[in-house]
């Protein structure tokens, strides 16, 4: 049985489950150090768990159970300067495991819907920008064209505070739910508009199978043109032409270089690109080229 999510707190006793260093079946205890963790660029879509009981390498894919034998997260990584467990170790949350494999069942893959935005965090010039009493939300920085935003009448500069009456702390917990929903679901977001508190609904879309000009994302991609890398690559955003005069020739990338992740982030195709790439800060890009591997800021 899963638990709820909104039923677990810090604090509480965890049970990891596991393999570590092949092992074989292996408890660890400890507790609930801190929920909702995200910006540890180890996945596009983070809400994980932390707890201090011992997850070694091996325990990933294993339980996160509570006292009750509830499964309330799958083990999923850590953080260790020497390989080993130091008591920071994540899960993903019982609610979102179940979520995707319900979607696996049903439809054999994850299909993830889209709602065309690009959000960024509140910063405290943003909330004195924005006359804004609360550092909670996230303003909405790009509105794509014919998009369910769009079509729901999003507009820049829009501060989402709440998603489906959840509360909103930060652009990444956007970035979450949306992750989950499905394609024509229904998304409830609650904004602030200059003065004013409105509810919008938007019904979530399709990805797009699209190219993108580079300078719509950033502007030291400006002479690039990006898609989605194709079926049989590794999982990424493909530059699929770059101008030789440009910025991005002249740092050395070339066409059929794989962006795989973003500012710490991984990135797995063009929204979860433009999610977490900030349009005049530098980017941090990691590039795969055939077998090779390497890491470029842009800025």
């Amino acid at each position: 049985m899963a638990t709820a999510p909104s039923r677990l707190k810090v604090g509480d006793f965890v049970v990891a489950i596991g393999n570590p260093f092949g092992l074989g079946q292996t408890v660890t205890s400890g507790i609930v150090s801190a929920l909702g963790r995200s910006g540890l660029g180890i996945e596009g879509y983070e809400d994980f768990i932390q707890t201090d009981a011992s997850i070694n390498p091996g325990n990933s894919g294993g339980a996160l159970v509570n006292l009750r034998g509830e499964f309330i997260g799958m083990n999923t990584a850590i953080l260790a300067p020497n390989g080993g467990n130091v008591g920071i170790g994540f899960a993903i949350p019982a609610n979102m495991v179940m979520t995707l494999v319900d979607a696996l069942v049903e439809h054999g893959k994850v299909r993830r819907g889209r709602l065309g935005v690009t959000t960024q965090d509140l910063t405290s010039e943003l909330v004195a920008a924005f006359g804004l009493k609360s550092s909670h939300g996230a303003v909405v920085s790009r509105v794509e064209s014919d998009s369910a935003a769009a079509k729901a009448g999003l507009e820049p500069g829009d501060i989402i505070t709440a998603v489906n009456g959840r509360s909103i702390k930060n652009s990444a917990q956007i970035r979450n739910i949306i992750g989950l929903m499905e394609v024509g679901d229904v998304v409830e977001l609650e904004v602030i508009r200059g003065n004013e508190e409105k509810r919008i609904q938007a019904v979530i879309g399709k990805p797009k199978k699209q190219t993108i000009a580079g300078d719509t994302l950033h502007q030291r991609l400006a002479g690039t043109v990006l898609m989605n890398s194709p079926k049989g690559r590794v999982e990424g955003v493909m530059f699929e032409k770059i101008h030789t005069g440009s910025y991005a020739w002249h740092v050395g990338l070339r066409p059929g270089d794989i962006i795989v992740s973003a500012n710490r982030y991984r990135v797995h195709n063009l929204e979860e690109l433009a999610q977490v790439v900030r349009p005049t800060s530098p980017l941090l890009i990691n590039i795969q080229r055939g077998g090779d591997a390497f890491f470029l800021v842009l800025k």
